[in-house]
């Protein structure tokens, strides 16, 4: 169908095709309304809890629909996808369901939880391959095998039937509100979700805004769209794995351009700290990409008040053995943790002294590393040190330099960080 926009767009009529092919398949998830945010922002902020779907998210709803819609011959050729873990999760339990075969290319840096989940879904009908480092990489393989076997290639985001059954994810917010929603928050890696939701909230709520949100290391749908065309980038920080692509899809591209009414960007650290505090706060469990519609929130606090906010928790397939890692990126984005590299004098008690003198009452000492040289009058410590008040650290600067103590500060130091801590 043709609406009033360039391009195919889902109709709000394939939308509800693909809610009906879906109906016994995928939870309809709740929408809630979180006190907590609301009251932050002054606005009422509601969560769709699509990790509350079967596979914890909501790609099941793209990978059945396209794979209900293939014939039986091409069904029995069997089906082949890439992904970072989720739409392998959704592919395989539709192989699963349906009883057909199935063939999983996954990066090899997917979480090993993301692995575990595909094979307990998949059962006998899946057979996972791990390959390469990028779900672009990963993607290759697969076509390549697809071509070679005249198999069916499922795309995790650039294709209209996956489009139209992520689509339905905005079919079901607009059935659940109570009043118009001003503002939807959606992540984008590839460009399926937001696609599909921004395409039906533009012809059944045209007035709701859409606004996209991209991890600040894989901008592949922010850079495209400046650029006017799609790019594929060089390099992308892998963290967020569940949306960092190198290459956005044709059709997301084309339809993200016309319906999304801002798209931002957001450091990893921030992402991380909003999935600590969805945690602590409100014991839900959100994978990086899963929080990265509401990490946005802070960008947009003067514009969102006494607005209606849905914020899109698109999965919550968050591997523990990441929680360090996860503590980590967010106290380096809060300027709670500071590293520095401090050369101290080779005699008994210099340690004690810094301690004595350096640390603040709250501040505690988290990563050290030193190696004592006997020929050398200096002895470098690597240390790592957690302030409770980020605003404490001038002062924890201060006190170093009327000590007198010879340091190099790391964190701003991109190359000496990665290689020392």
């Amino acid at each position: 169908m043709k609406n009033k926009l360039k391009g195919y767009f889902p109709s709000s009529k394939e939308v509800r095709k693909a809610k009906n092919v879906l109906k016994n398949i995928v939870y309809q998830t709740p929408l809630q309304r979180n006190s907590l945010l609301s009251e932050k922002y002054k606005a009422n902020v509601f969560l769709k809890r699509e990790d509350l779907q079967i596979i914890r998210s909501y790609k099941i709803r793209g990978a059945y629909n396209k794979i209900k819609s293939l014939s039986e011959m091409e069904l029995k050729k069997g089906i082949i996808c890439a992904s970072a873990g989720n739409h392998a999760q959704g592919v395989a339990y539709s192989c699963q369901i349906l009883k057909i075969s199935g063939k999983i290319y996954m990066p090899t840096t997917t979480p090993k939880q993301k692995v575990e989940r595909v094979k307990m879904f998949g059962k006998e009908y899946t057979e996972i391959v791990l390959i390469g480092d990028t779900f672009d990489a990963v993607s290759y393989e697969a076509m390549k095998d697809c071509k070679k076997n005249s198999k069916i290639f499922i795309h995790p985001f650039d294709d209209i039937k996956i489009i139209e059954g992520q689509a339905t994810v905005g079919l079901e917010i607009l059935q659940q509100s109570i009043s118009n929603v001003d503002y939807v928050f959606i992540p984008i890696g590839g460009g399926g979700l937001a696609s599909g939701v921004g395409s039906h909230f533009k012809e059944v709520s045209p007035k709701t805004k859409i606004i996209g949100v991209e991890p600040e290391g894989a901008p592949s749908m922010s850079f495209s769209l400046k650029k006017g065309r799609i790019v594929e980038l060089e390099k992308i920080d892998r963290f967020i794995d569940g949306a960092s692509v190198k290459k956005v899809g044709k059709l997301n591209f084309n339809i993200c351009n016309q319906i999304l009414y801002d798209i931002k960007t957001v450091p990893e650290g921030k992402v991380c700290t909003t999935i600590l505090d969805l945690y602590n706060l409100e014991a839900i469990v959100a994978e990086p990409a899963g929080a990265l519609s509401i990490a946005a929130l802070d960008f947009y606090s003067e514009i969102i008040k006494g607005k209606t906010i849905v914020c899109i928790l698109s999965g919550g397939n968050n591997d523990i053995t990441r929680t360090e890692e996860i503590r980590e990126r967010s106290l380096l984005y809060e300027e709670k943790k500071h590293y520095f590299i401090v050369k101290f004098p080779q005699r008994t008690g210099a340690l004690k002294e810094f301690v004595n003198n350096i640390l603040g009452p709250k501040d505690d000492i988290t990563y050290f590393e030193y190696s004592k040289k006997t020929s050398k009058e200096e002895g470098p410590a690597v240390i790592g040190i957690e302030l409770a008040d980020k605003n404490e650290f001038s002062a924890l600067l201060g006190r170093m330099k009327k000590y007198k103590v010879h340091f190099q500060y790391l964190n701003k130091n991109p190359d000496l960080f990665r290689v020392l801590i």
